[in-house]
C-alpha cells in the first residue's frame, strides 16, 4: 500500500526510540554486572583485544597465520566458557548482557530485504490510529470495562430484556476485535443515543490498534468534509490535508463511521459517502457505522445504492434500552 510520508517518518521515530531504549537497557546489564563481578570486565577487555589481534593476524601474512589464528581461537573460547560460568553464578543467562533486539527478523534496522519489515509497518499504523482515532483519546474504553448492570433487565412479556440483548450485541463485538482481520461482516451500530455504540466503537478500535493494524475514527459530519475540501478547498495546503485524511480512511484496516445521519444532508455528502462505503467494500476493507437513525429514516436521507450496501454488507446490531449515561 502506499506510504503517508509523515506517519512513515513518525514510525521510524518510534523505531529509534526502541533501539534507543534496548541500548539504554543493555548497557544498564552491562554495568550491573560489572558493578557484581568485575573479573567479567576484565574478560571483556581482553575479549575486545582478541577481535584487534584477529583483524591484525588477518592482514599480516604471517608464515605461521594457521597456527596464530588456531590459537586465537583456543583462547577467545576459553574466555568465553569463563565469562559464561561466572554469569551463571549470578544467576544470569548467559546472553544477559548481549544486544536486545524487539524484531528478530529486522533487528530493529525497520527493513528486510529492502522493503519495509513487520514491525516498521506495525508502528506505522499506530501512528496513523493516532493522528486520526480521536474515539481513543478518553484512555480508559475496554471490554472489560463495560457494565452490562447498566441495562435493565426486565423483559417485556415475549421477548428478552435489554440486558440480554446487549449481551448479545457485547459478545459479537468482543469476537469481532478478537478475530480481526480475519471477519466476514462489517458491523452496524443502531439505536438512540447513550446506548454504548460509541463506547464499545472504542472498545473495538483498542484491541484492533494493539495488533498493530491502522484504525480511523470520523464522525460521519467531519469525514464527508474532507471528502469535499480536497476537491473544493480554495487553499492548496487544505486541499492537500483533506486529500490525505481521505486516502487515509481508504485505506486503513478498520474505519469507524460515527453519527451517520447526523451530517447536513447534500449532493455531494450522499456522493462521499458512498464512495467511502462502496471503495472499502470492494478493497475488502471493513467498517464499522454507528446511527441513531432506525431503517426508515436511513432509507429517506440516503440513496438506494448506499441502502442496499448497508443492507447487503453489514451486520446489524440494535442497541436498546435507556440512556445510560442518565442512569449514571
Amino acid at each position: 500500500m502506499p506510504y503517508d510520508g509523515k506517519m512513515l517518518a513518525r514510525a521510524r521515530e518510534a523505531l529509534d526510540q526502541i533501539r534507543a531504549d534496548n541500548l539504554a537497557e543493555q548497557q544498564r546489564r552491562i554495568a550491573s554486572v560489572y558493578a557484581r563481578d568485575p573479573e567479567i570486565e576484565q574478560i571483556d577487555l581482553r575479549l575486545r583485544r582478541q577481535m584487534a589481534e584477529l583483524v591484525r593476524l588477518t592482514v599480516s601474512r604471517a608464515p605461521d597465520l594457521n597456527e596464530q589464528l588456531a590459537e586465537l581461537k583456543a583462547a577467545n573460547l576459553e574466555l568465553q566458557a569463563e565469562r559464561a560460568e561466572r554469569l551463571t553464578g549470578l544467576g544470569l543467562p548467559i546472553d544477559y548482557t548481549d544486544e536486545i533486539v524487539s524484531c528478530p527478523v529486522c533487528r530493529d534496522s525497520g527493513t528486510v530485504d529492502g522493503q519495509p519489515c513487520s514491525c516498521l509497518k506495525k508502528l506505522y499504523n499506530q501512528a496513523l490510529t493516532r493522528e486520526l482515532s480521536g474515539l481513543l483519546r478518553h484512555g480508559d474504553e475496554s471490554f472489560e470495562r463495560f457494565d452490562l448492570t447498566l441495562y435493565d433487565d426486565q423483559a417485556p412479556e415475549g421477548g428478552c430484556s435489554p440486558r440480554e440483548a446487549m449481551s448479545i450485541i457485547y459478545k459479537s463485538c468482543r469476537k469481532f476485535a478478537e478475530s480481526f482481520p480475519e471477519v466476514s461482516a462489517n458491523l452496524l451500530f443502531q439505536g438512540g443515543t447513550g446506548l454504548g455504540k460509541t463506547y464499545l466503537s472504542a472498545c473495538i478500535a483498542r484491541v484492533v490498534a494493539d495488533k498493530g493494524c491502522a484504525v480511523c475514527y470520523e464522525s460521519a459530519a467531519v469525514a464527508l468534509e474532507a471528502f469535499e475540501a480536497q476537491k473544493f478547498a480554495r487553499d492548496p495546503e487544505t486541499a492537500e490535508a483533506a486529500a490525505a485524511r481521505v486516502r487515509r480512511m481508504l485505506d486503513c484496516d478498520l474505519m469507524i463511521l460515527d453519527d451517520l445521519g447526523t451530517e447536513m444532508v447534500t449532493s455531494l455528502t450522499t456522493s462521499a459517502l458512498y464512495t467511502l462505503i462502496n471503495s472499502r467494500l470492494n478493497a475488502g476493507k471493513k467498517m464499522i457505522v454507528s446511527t441513531n437513525c432506525s431503517d426508515e429514516e436511513l432509507q429517506k436521507k440516503y440513496t438506494p445504492q448506499i441502502c442496499s450496501r448497508i443492507r447487503g454488507e453489514f451486520l446489524r446490531l440494535p442497541f436498546v434500552g435507556r440512556d445510560i449515561r442518565l442512569k449514571k
